[in-house]
């Protein structure tokens, strides 16, 4: 196979790969901005929105049975207070919320969503400081068995105790340390959990801490007081996290699918900005928020990684800023561009040529140069030489046009093209067309050749 475009096959082949795809979007208590929490409502809702889980949590009634609530009182949601765990589940059950459903219990909503299979929970266990109730994990563990939930849950919780338990009852189950603070981080509790839920304020403290904890095979889950602020979402979601648990479960749907099938890899390496126009930087590659950084004609660029979206290359130039790869070379030198950049190009004599979305031949295609016309240069990529320029009909490849234009300008151009190693210099030339306003007819085209240290012009028709 012959590869134009060889400096981007290299760098997929040497870089490393970090991760595939995006990531879970989990409703925090359903879809709690739109309805009351922890109600099937509530539950339907965030799943109809995107949600690939919906995060609830569990007190243990007098009488022994799992109730679905955040608060061991009930006040917040019922409007009178109601302790959880001094009260059997059948007068727990009376209780209505704001929206006419019942408190329920998990086995009631394991039956409600028995066979709807797409719907799956991350379930905290709700513990006392010493530990109480003591029976939960055990209750959990037959409620989940009963209903053959092993595949459709995650357990997470601050009580690392819990966790342990629930390691030894149900192993195949993940299972997710929540934690506010690195202190609570340490090897025993890593050896039998899944991986950890993490406030935010963490990863901004400490931005190397998802990599820390990839490295050890744990997953990352996020949570915060989450918004519909683009600034936080792009914050977020240019971090290699697995999951975020939050409050607006379409708001964190449209940022996955954003961000779905993506690939990224390290890179460590230097190149040039070749494009005519300053290039902004975004956020992420994903929901393009423009950030302050911008790229002019042929300023230096230091990459660190690389990012596949969507059949679209990305750079990372900074710690939060991106730009589409398309423009920028690490072979190509402003030496080698230069004598090129402001002419204009013509397709070969009696030649449609087709037009790329990107410089590379497996792009596709949209649209072509028509015969005999010319086009200014606004973008080029390449190797040892150009092998890609962009015009306002698309990316084309240098060895189907002709550079008008180089012969015209004896000072700069010509002197700088004369000083260009062989291996860099063009021999695809138009020399001396007619022109009929902006199209070129009778067009004669030149290869060069080093022989003694000369160049040769052959001529040919």
């Amino acid at each position: 196979m012959k590869v134009k475009n060889l400096s981007f096959f290299t760098l997929l082949l040497s870089a490393i790969f970090i991760f595939n795809s995006g990531f879970l979007v989990i409703g925090h208590r359903g879809d709690p901005s739109k309805y009351p929490e922890e109600t099937i409502q509530s539950d339907n809702s965030a799943f109809e929105n995107g949600a690939d889980y919906v995060e609830l949590d569990l007190h243990v009634s007098k009488d022994n049975v799992l109730v679905v609530s955040h608060d061991r009182d009930l006040s917040r949601v019922v409007g009178s207070s109601v302790i959880v765990s001094q009260n059997n589940f059948s007068y727990l059950h009376s209780l209505k919320q704001s929206n006419g459903e019942n408190i329920i219990s998990l086995d009631e909503l394991f039956q409600y969503y028995q066979n709807k299979p797409n719907t799956k929970f991350l379930i905290e266990t709700k513990k006392t400081s010493h530990g109480y109730p003591k029976n939960m994990e055990k209750l959990l563990a037959q409620s989940i068995k009963k209903y053959h939930m092993q595949n459709r849950v995650m357990i997470h919780s601050f009580s690392a105790d819990s966790l342990e338990k629930m390691s030894k009852l149900l192993p195949s189950v993940p299972r997710f340390f929540i934690v506010g603070s690195l202190k609570r981080i340490n090897f025993e509790v890593l050896s039998y959990v899944t991986g950890v839920n993490i406030s935010y304020d963490l990863i901004t403290d400490n931005p190397d801490l998802i990599n820390q904890l990839h490295k050890l095979n744990k997953k990352v889950l996020v949570w915060a007081e989450m918004n519909e602020s683009p600034k936080l979402w792009n914050w977020l979601i240019n971090n290699d996290i697995d999951g975020v648990v939050t409050n607006f479960p379409a708001t964190g749907y449209k940022y996955k699918l954003a961000k779905n099938g993506t690939k990224k890899f390290t890179l460590n390496k230097s190149g040039y900005y070749f494009g005519k126009q300053p290039l902004r930087a975004t956020e992420n590659p994903y929901i393009q928020v423009q950030t302050k950084t911008s790229l002019k004609f042929l300023d230096p660029v230091h990459i660190s990684a690389v990012v596949v979206n969507d059949d679209k290359t990305f750079y990372q130039i900074g710690e939060h800023d991106f730009v589409p790869a398309d423009a920028i070379s690490f072979d190509l030198t402003p030496e080698t561009v230069l004598p090129y950049w402001n002419l204009n190009i013509i397709s070969k004599p009696n030649k449609f040529v087709k037009t790329y979305q990107s410089p590379t031949s497996d792009a596709k295609q949209v649209s072509y140069l028509h015969p005999n016309h010319k086009y200014q240069i606004l973008a080029v990529n390449g190797g040892a030489k150009i092998n890609w320029i962009l015009t306002n009909q698309g990316w084309v490849s240098a060895d189907d046009i002709l550079y008008y234009g180089l012969f015209n300008q004896k000072s700069a151009n010509f002197k700088a093209y004369q000083k260009l190693p062989v291996s860099s210099r063009v021999t695809n030339i138009a020399l001396l067309p007619t022109l009929t306003h902006n199209r070129v007819v009778n067009c004669t085209f030149w290869n060069t050749y080093r022989a003694e240290n000369a160049i040769i012009y052959n001529d040919r028709q």
